[in-house]
């Protein structure tokens, strides 16, 4: 099937390296510019999420202090409750399937 007149793209002269480069730049621009909004937005989508994190942050680390401190104390405790920690995961997800 020949294309007609009205489908039929004109012959254009192709870009030079100087146009292709200027298009990259303006396109690598624009990406800029919307990357820089996306972070805005994603930054105050996340700051109640940050406020609230900030008032756990203590308590977590006064709690992983003192379970380091029980583990350096008594290793074996912390290993048999790894143990049956993994084989009640292990015996969750073979009754999951």
């Amino acid at each position: 099937m020949k294309p007609s007149a009205d489908t039929a793209k004109p012959h254009t002269k192709p870009l030079s390296r100087a146009e292709r480069k200027a298009l990259l730049l303006a396109e690598l621009e624009q990406q800029r510019v919307d990357i820089l909004v996306d972070s805005e937005f994603l930054q105050q989508a996340a700051s109640p999420l940050d406020r609230n994190w900030q008032s756990f942050k203590l308590p977590l680390y006064a709690i992983g202090g003192f379970a380091a401190y029980r583990l350096m104390r008594h290793p074996g405790g912390a290993m048999a409750a790894g143990r049956k920690a993994l084989a009640g995961y292990m015996l969750f997800k073979s009754l999951s399937y």
